[in-house]
C-alpha cells in the first residue's frame, strides 16, 4: 500500500511521464523523427525570422534607454488603468506586435533591472503574452480558415480580451508597493513638460548602461540567439510529444472525454480534437479548428480564439523558462491564460453579428 501511494505522488508523476515518452519513442521512432524535423522546420522557417529581429531590437532599445523614455511618458496612462509603471507600455506594444513569448522576455528583463516588482511583473506578463497580428491574420484567418474576413472578429476578441485581462489583473496582489520607477513626483509636471522628463530619463539610462554601440549590438545578438535556441528546442520537443500522444491514442481519448463538456456549451463534437491539440500547441490547434468538418464557422472561430489566447503548453513552457530566473510565479500566468481564452471565446459570439464574415 505504501508503494502504491509513493507511485502516485505528484512528485513522481513527471518521472513516470518521462518513462512513458521513452517507451513511445521506442515504439514510434519514424514518427518521432518526422515530428522532430517538422518542429525544426517550423522554428527555422517561421519562428526564427519572425522573432529574432524583435529580440535583437528589444535588447538595443533597452540599452539605448528608449524603454525608460516610454516609461516616463506613459506612466499617467498605465498606472491608473493597469497598476503598472509607464515602462509597461513598451512591453504591451512590443508584445502585441511581435507575439509570444516577447512579452515574457521583456518582463523578465525589466524585473532584472529593478524596473518592476514581482506583482507588477506578474500583471504585465499576464496580458502581454499574445499572438502577433501576422500569425493571426496570415496564418490563421487566411492560411487555416481561408477567410480573410474572419480577421477582424478574431483580432477584436483576442486583443480585446488581452486588455480586459490587463484591467482585471490590476486587482492582483493589492498589497504590493509600487516600484521606485512608478513613484512619480506630483509637482514634476508643473516644473517641466513630461516629454522633457522622458528625454532626461532616456539619457540617464543610456549613461548608466555605458556600453559602446558595437558592444551593445554584439550583446543583443548573442542574447537573442541564446533565447532562440531555447524556443526552438521547446518547439521540437512539443512537436514530438504531440505526435507521440496522437500515435498512442491519448489525444483521441482525451477528445472523446471532452465531448461531454463541449455538449454542455452547445459546441460540436468535431471540434474536440482541435481543443485538445490546442491545449498543447497553438499552431496545430488553430489549424485543426480551421479544418474541422461539420461545425459552423462561428464555433470554429470561437475555438480558434480560445486556442490563440490560451497559447498552448509549448508557449507556456517558453514563458516559464524566461521567468525562471526571476521571482515571478507561473500560477497567475496560467490562470490569466485560461481566463483570457474563455473571454476571447465569449467575445467571438458577442461580436459575430457586427464583425464576423457576412457569408
Amino acid at each position: 500500500m505504501h508503494i502504491v501511494r509513493y507511485l502516485i505522488r505528484p512528485a513522481v508523476i513527471p518521472a513516470w511521464s518521462a518513462m512513458l515518452f521513452v517507451l513511445l519513442l521506442a515504439a514510434f521512432p519514424a514518427a518521432s523523427l518526422e515530428a522532430s524535423i517538422r518542429g525544426l522546420s517550423i522554428w527555422w522557417q517561421v519562428l526564427f525570422p519572425a522573432l529574432f529581429p524583435f529580440f535583437v531590437i528589444s535588447e538595443l532599445l533597452l540599452g539605448f534607454g528608449i524603454v525608460h523614455f516610454f516609461g516616463r511618458l506613459l506612466d499617467p496612462l498605465m498606472r491608473p488603468l493597469f497598476r503598472l509603471p509607464g515602462i509597461g507600455g513598451f512591453v504591451v506594444t512590443m508584445g502585441y506586435a511581435s507575439g509570444y513569448p516577447v512579452g515574457a522576455k521583456l518582463t523578465a528583463q525589466l524585473w532584472e533591472q529593478g524596473l518592476v516588482n514581482r506583482a507588477e511583473g506578474e500583471r504585465l506578463v499576464a496580458f502581454t503574452t499574445t499572438s502577433d497580428p501576422i500569425f493571426l491574420i496570415g496564418a490563421v484567418s487566411i492560411g487555416f480558415f481561408h477567410n480573410p474576413a474572419l480577421a477582424p472578429v478574431l483580432a477584436a476578441a483576442h486583443y480585446g480580451g488581452g486588455l480586459l485581462i490587463g484591467f482585471m489583473m490590476r486587482f492582483h496582489d493589492r498589497q504590493d508597493e509600487p516600484t521606485a520607477a512608478a513613484k512619480t513626483n506630483p509637482t514634476a509636471g508643473r516644473r517641466k513638460s513630461r516629454l522633457a522628463e522622458a528625454v532626461r530619463a532616456m539619457h540617464e539610462a543610456r549613461l548608466l548602461d555605458g556600453r559602446a554601440i558595437g558592444k551593445l549590438l554584439q550583446d543583443a545578438v548573442q542574447a537573442a540567439l541564446r533565447l532562440m535556441i531555447v524556443v526552438g528546442g521547446l518547439v521540437v520537443v512539443f512537436s514530438v510529444i504531440m505526435e507521440l500522444l496522437t500515435k498512442g491514442g491519448v489525444i483521441g481519448a482525451i477528445a472523446h472525454m471532452l465531448n461531454g463538456v463541449m455538449g454542455l456549451f452547445g459546441l460540436p463534437f468535431s471540434l474536440s480534437e482541435a481543443v485538445v491539440t490546442g491545449l498543447f500547441e497553438v499552431t496545430l490547434g488553430a489549424k485543426a479548428s480551421g479544418t474541422a468538418a461539420g461545425a459552423a464557422l462561428v464555433h470554429q472561430a470561437a475555438v480558434a480564439a480560445f486556442i490563440l489566447s490560451w497559447g498552448g503548453l509549448s508557449v507556456h513552457a517558453q514563458a516559464a523558462s524566461l521567468l525562471s530566473r526571476t521571482n515571478l510565479r507561473y500560477t497567475p500566468f496560467l490562470i490569466a491564460r485560461l481566463v483570457h481564452g474563455c473571454i476571447a471565446m465569449a467575445l467571438v459570439y458577442l461580436l459575430w453579428n457586427s464583425l464576423g464574415p457576412t457569408v
